[in-house]
This record gives structure tokens, sequence and C-alpha cells, in this order.
């Protein structure tokens, strides 16, 4: 029966035994965690979050506490990919302003000691949900659920990232053009057939991009389960998986936010079809509003330049998972799902870049 299938909360949460690809010398990390964190005690038990497609996610259980270790993959991976020292130095700086995130602890750079670069941080204690119609909330709770959300949003952009340590942490200005650049790049290196739809893409975009040069700290991934909630609280208590993180125009990490409104209701944070209202889901016309008001402008650009771009992007960093699961290195059991949905968003996104003119 329909109803007894999986839902993507019961797939992609909690953890599991270390798949086998990613077992790492439990004794040698016990010793480098000894040595590097300060209030670590052992023994030490490891297991793997279900959840992670890129970089290997796993908790480390101890009697007293338990953490997180982000580690690159092993094997053949893509320039630029996975830079987990890049997420703890973001992790580490935003922790200075009260921003949520996790306590970054350490960094290991040492291929040595589990076989590939990692960093240890806290394991924050909350809800992280899957589905973005928020089943088993009132309206009230999940209209202020979503405006955490988006308030987080815009206190991450209205941060100031040379005061804290971050001004080397990207390129200001000409965000677009780079990024267009590189996930064509990903696309081609990761090329497993033939896309027509993502050929005019690649054309359309780097031929059109926004004047605006605006710079701020973007999350690069930013959507419902990449944040853990305050257990019974509408309220953001870490925002996770810091990997496409850089410094970059806000206003794509805004607009990728606001594609889960142009997102399946069947998929993860999906909200198509639903009724919003219903619901007590800000609709995207109140979020665009709310964001402004949030972030000190006026208005925003027509927007569906940005929706073409996000789906584009999504559609390159997909195909590089899908390059990953021929490479055998991909980091989820859900990562070959992916193959079949490049196709159709590079087709969303081609449809995008025709209302903006394509």
């Amino acid at each position: 029966m329909a109803d007894d299938a999986p839902t993507a909360q019961d797939t992609f949460s909690g953890t599991k035994p270390v798949d086998e690809r990613y077992k790492l010398d439990e004794g040698k990390l016990d010793a480098w965690m000894k040595a590097n964190v300060s209030d670590y005690q052992g023994p030490l038990e490891v297991r793997q979050f279900k959840g992670g497609q890129s970089n290997p996610t796993y908790q480390l259980v101890t009697p007293s506490r338990r953490y997180v270790l982000r580690r690159k993959p092993p094997g053949k991976l893509l320039p630029s990919a996975h830079a987990v020292d890049r997420e703890f130095k973001v992790i580490s700086a935003l922790g200075t302003t009260g921003f949520p995130v996790a306590r970054a602890y350490a960094l290991c750079t040492d291929d040595e000691v589990i076989g590939t670069m990692f960093y240890v941080m806290s394991m924050v204690e909350g809800r992280i949900l899957w589905d973005g119609s928020l089943p088993g909330m009132s309206p009230a709770e999940r209209k202020a659920t979503y405006e955490a959300e988006l308030k987080t949003l815009a206190d991450l952009h209205n941060t100031d990232y040379a005061a804290i340590g971050l001004a080397d942490f990207g390129r200001p200005g000409n965000y677009f053009a780079r990024q267009i650049d590189r996930w064509t790049k990903q696309y081609k290196m990761s090329e497993t057939q033939p896309i027509p739809a993502m050929d005019r893409l690649i054309e359309f975009l780097a031929a059109t991009v926004p004047d605006d040069d605006t710079t701020s700290i973007v999350h690069g991934d930013y959507r419902l389960d990449n944040m853990a909630l305050h257990p019974t609280e509408p309220k953001v208590v870490a925002v996770l998986d810091w990997e496409l993180s850089t410094l970059g125009n806000p206003l794509a990490d805004f607009t990728y936010y606001l594609m889960n409104w142009h997102a399946p209701a069947e998929g993860r944070s999906g909200l198509q079809g639903l009724d919003l209202k219903a619901l007590g889901i800000p609709s995207i016309e109140q979020t665009v509003e709310d964001y402004c008001r949030l972030t000190g402008r006026t208005s925003l650009p027509a927007l569906d330049w940005y929706f073409a771009y996000n789906q584009f992007r999504l559609a390159g960093i997909l195909q590089g998972i899908v390059g990953r699961v021929r490479d055998g290195t991909a980091a989820s059991a859900q990562a070959v799902s992916n193959a079949d949905r490049v196709v159709p968003l590079a087709n969303s996104a081609l449809e995008f870049a025709k209302r903006a003119g394509a």
C-alpha cells in the first residue's frame, strides 16, 4: 500500500551502522579526540547519519555526550568539492556572533588519522524535519517555524563577514558568473548522458548574469532539513551542512530557499500544490515581503532568472552525485536516485529561463 511507503523523515532521519565504504580507525580517532577535543572522554561508539549525500557524517557517542564528525569522502573527488575545512572555518566564525551553529571543536588535516580530512563539532539536540508541510503542527506553529527559518537566513545575510574574520572566505562580486562556471564544469566532469536543456541553460545563464554585486555570507543549501529546530519551540537552534557556503550574492541564497514553493510536495521540503493558507504557511509573496523588511530592501528584481539559475545549479550538484555513484564515492544509499531528478530539474530550469527571456 502507498500509505506504507517510507517518508522522507523515515528515510533520512537518524543514524545507522557505519557503511563499510566509510569505516574508520576508531582507535586512531579516539586518540585524536583525546588530544584535540577539550571535554572528550571515551569510550567511543561511532555511527553514521543516514542523510548526508556528500560529506559522510558520523555521530560520535560517549558516556557523557555526543559529537558530530564531518569528513571528506575517500576516493576520487571533484576539484574544490567536499571542503570540510571551509565548513569548519565558517561555523567557527559564526559561533562568535551568537548565530545558531554547532560548536566547532577541532579540524584534522592529517589523512593518517581516518584517511581523509575531517572536523568535529558538538551535536545540537533538536528536530530535523524533512517534510515542508510540517505534519503534526498547528497552523500557528507552522507559520512561526517558517518565520524563524526566514529570520535566521536574513540574520546570516546581515552579518558583517569581515568583522568576524571571513573577508577572505570568498571573492566579493561576480558571484553568479563564477557559480555558473563552477557548476558547468562540475556538470561536464560528471556527465553521464546528453541533456539538451542543460546545454541551453549554460549558454543562456552565462550571457545574462545580473549586475547586482551585493555580497554577504551565503549558506548555499539553506532548506528545512539543513537546520535543527528547538525540541518544542519554533526556533532554529543550529544551521547545518555548510559545505557550499562562501561569500556571494544573498539573492542566490534567498531564491534557492524560495524554490521550496515551486518544488512538488512529494519531495523533500516541497510546498507546490499544498493549501498554504489552511496550513498556516506563508505564501511566496509574503515571504518575499518579509525578507525585504528583514534585510532593509525595498523590493526584489523579477525572480525567474534566479529560479532558473538555482534549478540549473541543483541539477549540476545532483549530476555530481550521479558521477560519484559512477565512481563509487557517493556517501548515501539514496544517492543513486538522483539520476532520475537531473533531467526534470534541467527542463524545469529551462522553463523559468524562457520566462526570463531565453
